[in-house]
Order: C-alpha cells, then structure tokens, then sequence
C-alpha cells in the first residue's frame, strides 16, 4: 500500500518518540493506521525485540498528552527473509482535542508526511477541534435498518472489505448498533428525513445576476437529495445540463459547444462542499448558482482558522468531517481538501480563466469560478485586492468606494488608490457626477 493521509508504515528499530509524533499527527487528522515492522521495500517484523515492542505499544499512553485513543494488534506476517513473525498495528481515531506530545510539540497529518504546527497554527487548530466532531455524534433513530444496503456493499467491495457492517464501526461511522452523523449522511437510504437542510440547491439565472421581484431572473431550480454518493453524481448530471456553454474548438478538430468553466474545477468546488460543510450548522444548505458567466458554490460554515484564504494554494488541510472525507475519498470522489484545491487552480489556469476566488462571510464559504478571461501580464500589475473587488462587481453589478473598501479591508483613501489603478487599466470604470456625488459608483468594465 502506498502511504497516504491514512497510512504510515515504519520499521521495527523505530523510537517510541518518533512513533508518538506519527500518532499525534493521525489523533489530530483525521486517524488512519500506522503498521510497525515494514522496512523500506521489505518485510522485517517485530518478534526480534519483544521488549522495545512493548514499548512502542504503550508510546500513545506514556508519551502523548492527552492519551492517544487507538487499538493495537499483532498481525501475522513472513519476513523478507522467510520466518513467521509479527507486524505492530495502530488503529488510530481522529480526536475531538488537540493532542500533543510530553515535549509540547503538536503534529499534523498532511497528505504522507507528518509537520509539526508552529504556535499560530495550534492554537487555531484547538479551535478548529471545539467546532468539528459533529459527524462522530450517534443518531438515535440511526439503526441499521435505515442503511442503503445496496449502496454500503458496493462501498465496502471498493475498499476489498468482507463484512460492510464492520468497516462502518472501523471507519467511525457505527456504534452500538447505532449510525454515526456522518454514517447517516453518508449511507441512509434517505438522510434527508432527518438532516432536511443536508441537500443541494442548483440554481440557473439567465444573465450575470440573481435579478429581485419580478426581474428575478431564475429559470432552473432543483433541490438535490440523497446519500452524499448518490447526491454527488446527481448535482454533477445536474449542473452538467445548466452550465454555461461557449463555441471553441473540441478535441475532435471541429468548433463544437463546450463548458465555459472546466468540470473538472467545479466538480472539485462541489466534492469540497459537501465533504467540508458544517452540518451542525441546520439553518441553511448548500447553493450551487450557475450564471452566464461563472459558477458560485457556497457552502455553511467558515474555513478552518489553519486555512489561510489569501493563500489557499497554500492552505494547511484539516477536515472538519474526516470520516466523510476518507469515505469520499475510498470512493475516489474528487482529491483531498488541499489538493483538490490546487487541482481548481490548475483547471482554470489552463483554461485561460481567472483564478478560484474564495469570500468568508459570518457562517459560509463562497467559491466563485469565473468565465471571464483574464490575462496574467495584466492581472500581474494590478494591486492584490483586485480578486475582491471583481469578484464583489459581478455579484453586485455596482457598489459606492466605501463598499468597495470594505471588501478590500483598506481605509477609504488607499481603497480609491487601489481602484484607481484599476481604472487606469481598464478594468473599472466610475460614474457619478463629481467626486462628492453620494449616488457615484464602480462598474466593471471587463
């Protein structure tokens, strides 16, 4: 098995320090397995040094504060060399609290390595843990009688396991006979009937705006419902036959109608969405707009506070769902949190469109994907705040400077300076009458 964000393998000489800072990361991710014995490229065991073995075994306990909470076994195995022997296995949960080890260093679980935190990123991390845990709560009327039975046996033919009901309890998703949050959603027949705002609105507006009253411009609206497998292809096939289209010239040599944002980056938007959103936020649900000219999916809850939007190519990954995350991902239903990220970026950039464009507001996430072009020689030379500002015109139409600097988070005479240069580029255009005209406004231009 490669390594992965569930997956660690270290030989048998390894030092219960170093195998507490793998088990702090996985406690602090989102868990996963950890198999002592296995070598670079080779079978090695365990049974040579019974005591050291011990040892690593009681490293969750003696040496991570708080305790680690992981199962360990001994598996059966033939070394390289041809003897039987024992491989040491950690099962390891994701945790509600952040963990750390006896010398005060806190570790993360990113993808195949493990990095230790710096202070900012721990602290944050801590409140992360106060707001995730939601999907790990029982459901009282989660029996097994409401399960998908179809839909878990496929799931558990994926990922080569014989007893579906057993890979529910090893994956978190089922305890004491009973479906986890993230079980329900994720395998009732009907999730719906219990968590009615765990479903996706698509929405089709003729034109680049919503519109209001009777210029509301809506002419598509579907609510999409299911388990998140099911709901997932279905908002696909959905967003697939509203989404807007341009002529250019197809694979085949020939001009021929094709998306005007890649699939592949809103495919991406939506997995994260739906993997990554607060269910225990019930007030609202997932919105997929799709315009004339871009795609906006918005989803509850804010990014986590390790997550740094002014450089989401850079943003540490921390699930708040990790058992969805790790389901979605058995599934192969679209890349890690991070790395699905980046796949976006790349999407758009190959297709000559503009960047991803993330906004927080008090208790959402908005992604914007946009089919305008845009040129990077210009883009290069205009200020850091031009994203913002952009993106705030096309959903508003028009907005005053003084909106417009409190998008770009600047005083009012650097936000005029900022859109100044704007303007000089041929970006923005302002009307009004003189610079003391209350009814004065930006508009874009491109």
């Amino acid at each position: 098995m490669p390594e992965s964000q569930w997956f660690e393998r270290k030989g048998p000489l390894i030092s219960a320090q170093k195998l507490s800072n793998a088990l702090v990361a996985m406690a602090n991710a989102d868990g996963g397995t950890i198999v002592v014995g296995l070598g670079e490229g080779s079978v090695d065991g365990t049974d040579s040094d019974p005591v050291h073995r011990n040892v690593l075994m009681q490293a969750g306990v003696d040496l991570v504060l708080p305790p680690v909470r992981a199962t360990t076994s001994l598996v059966d195995c033939v070394t390289t060399g041809g003897r039987p022997d024992h491989l040491l296995v950690f099962d390891v949960s994701p945790s509600s609290v952040v963990h750390a080890t006896v010398r005060d260093e806190v570790y993360l679980r990113l993808g195949d390595h493990t990095r230790r935190l710096t202070f900012v990123e721990r602290r944050e991390l801590g409140y992360d843990k106060g707001q995730a845990g939601y999907e790990a709560e029982v459901v009282p009327d989660g029996g097994l009688d409401r399960l998908d039975d179809k839909l878990l046996v496929g799931y558990a033919a994926r990922v080569g396991h014989a007893d579906p009901v057993r890979l529910l309890t090893a994956r978190g998703l089922l305890r004491q006979g009973r479906l986890t949050v993230g079980g329900y959603l994720l395998f009732a027949r009907t999730p719906q009937d219990l968590f009615p705002n765990a479903h996706v609105r698509v929405s089709r507006f003729a034109g680049r705006d919503r519109g209001s009253g009777t210029r509301q411009r809506l002419t598509d609206d579907v609510r999409v419902e299911g388990p998140i497998p099911h709901l997932l292809t279905a908002i696909r096939r959905k967003v697939a036959d509203v989404q807007p289209r341009r002529r250019a010239l197809g694979r085949g040599g020939v001009f021929e109608d094709v998306p005007l944002v890649p699939e592949d980056a809103w495919l991406e938007g939506v997995i994260n969405a739906v993997v990554h959103r607060s269910y225990n936020l019930a007030g609202d649900h997932i919105h997929v707009d799709v315009f004339d000219d871009r795609i906006e999916i918005e989803s509850p809850g804010r990014f986590p506070g390790i997550a740094d939007l002014a450089s989401p190519l850079d943003m540490t990954r921390f699930a708040r769902n990790p058992r969805i995350a790790r389901v979605c991902a058995d599934l192969k239903l679209g890349e890690e949190l991070g790395e699905g990220i980046r796949r976006m970026f790349e999407e758009m950039r190959l297709a000559g469109l503009d960047d991803p464009m993330y906004r927080q507001t008090a208790a959402s996430v908005r992604l914007t994907l946009s089919g305008e072009p845009v040129s990077r020689e210009l883009d290069s030379r205009l200020p850091e705040q031009t994203r913002l500002v952009v993106a705030a015109l096309r959903e508003a139409n028009r907005l005053s400077t003084g909106d417009l600097a409190l998008v770009m988070g600047l005083s009012r005479p650097s936000a005029i300076r900022k859109l100044n240069e704007m303007r000089a580029a041929g970006v923005l255009a302002w009307e009004g009458k003189s610079t003391r005209d209350p009814r004065a406004y930006w508009r874009l231009l491109r």
